[in-house]
């Protein structure tokens, strides 16, 4: 009996004290959902961590693009920033040279600027963005696999 007072007494306050449950907590290690094929050639992922959470103002996306794999021409109401966490990728905003993007590497899109980015022709790609979500992603032209062949042949130099 005393052992089990005793043992009450050490217990108690670690219950008391534990950590609470009540936490909402996501991972960026899920791969996502597989996204249609509405605005990108190839095979994309996305894993929405952080969306229209008002207090913060901004949206945060873990995005895994497979090799060859491309977003059309868009630009955003926000500025956007790209981390890149794993892979290779490419980057272009209308008017200027296309660059290769890798694991480490951050970007920062004003708001307003047309651009593309994507996986590598032979590297896949994961990426966390981060942007406002007040207004959604203006999709501005397609962007061909010719044009992505022709970006991945030029950077190849």
């Amino acid at each position: 009996m005393k052992n089990s007072i005793v043992t009450l007494f050490i217990l108690a306050p670690i219950y008391l004290f534990a950590q609470s449950s009540d936490y909402s907590v996501s991972s960026y290690l899920t791969e996502g959902t597989k996204a249609p094929n509405t605005h990108y050639i190839g095979e994309a992922w996305l894993n929405a961590i952080i969306h229209d959470d008002a207090e913060l103002g901004y949206n945060i996306t873990k995005a895994t693009f497979k090799a060859n794999s491309t977003l059309d021409w868009h630009k955003h109401g926000s500025v956007q920033v790209l981390i890149m966490v794993d892979g290779e990728a490419y980057y272009q905003e209308r008017g200027k040279e296309a660059v290769i993007l890798k694991k480490g590497d951050v970007i920062r899109c004003p708001k307003g600027i047309e651009h593309w980015h994507s996986s590598s022709k032979e590297n896949d790609v994961t990426y966390l963005a981060l942007y406002g979500g007040e207004q959604p992603t203006v999709w501005t032209e397609v962007l061909t696999q010719e044009y992505y062949d022709s970006i991945a042949e030029g950077l190849k130099n």
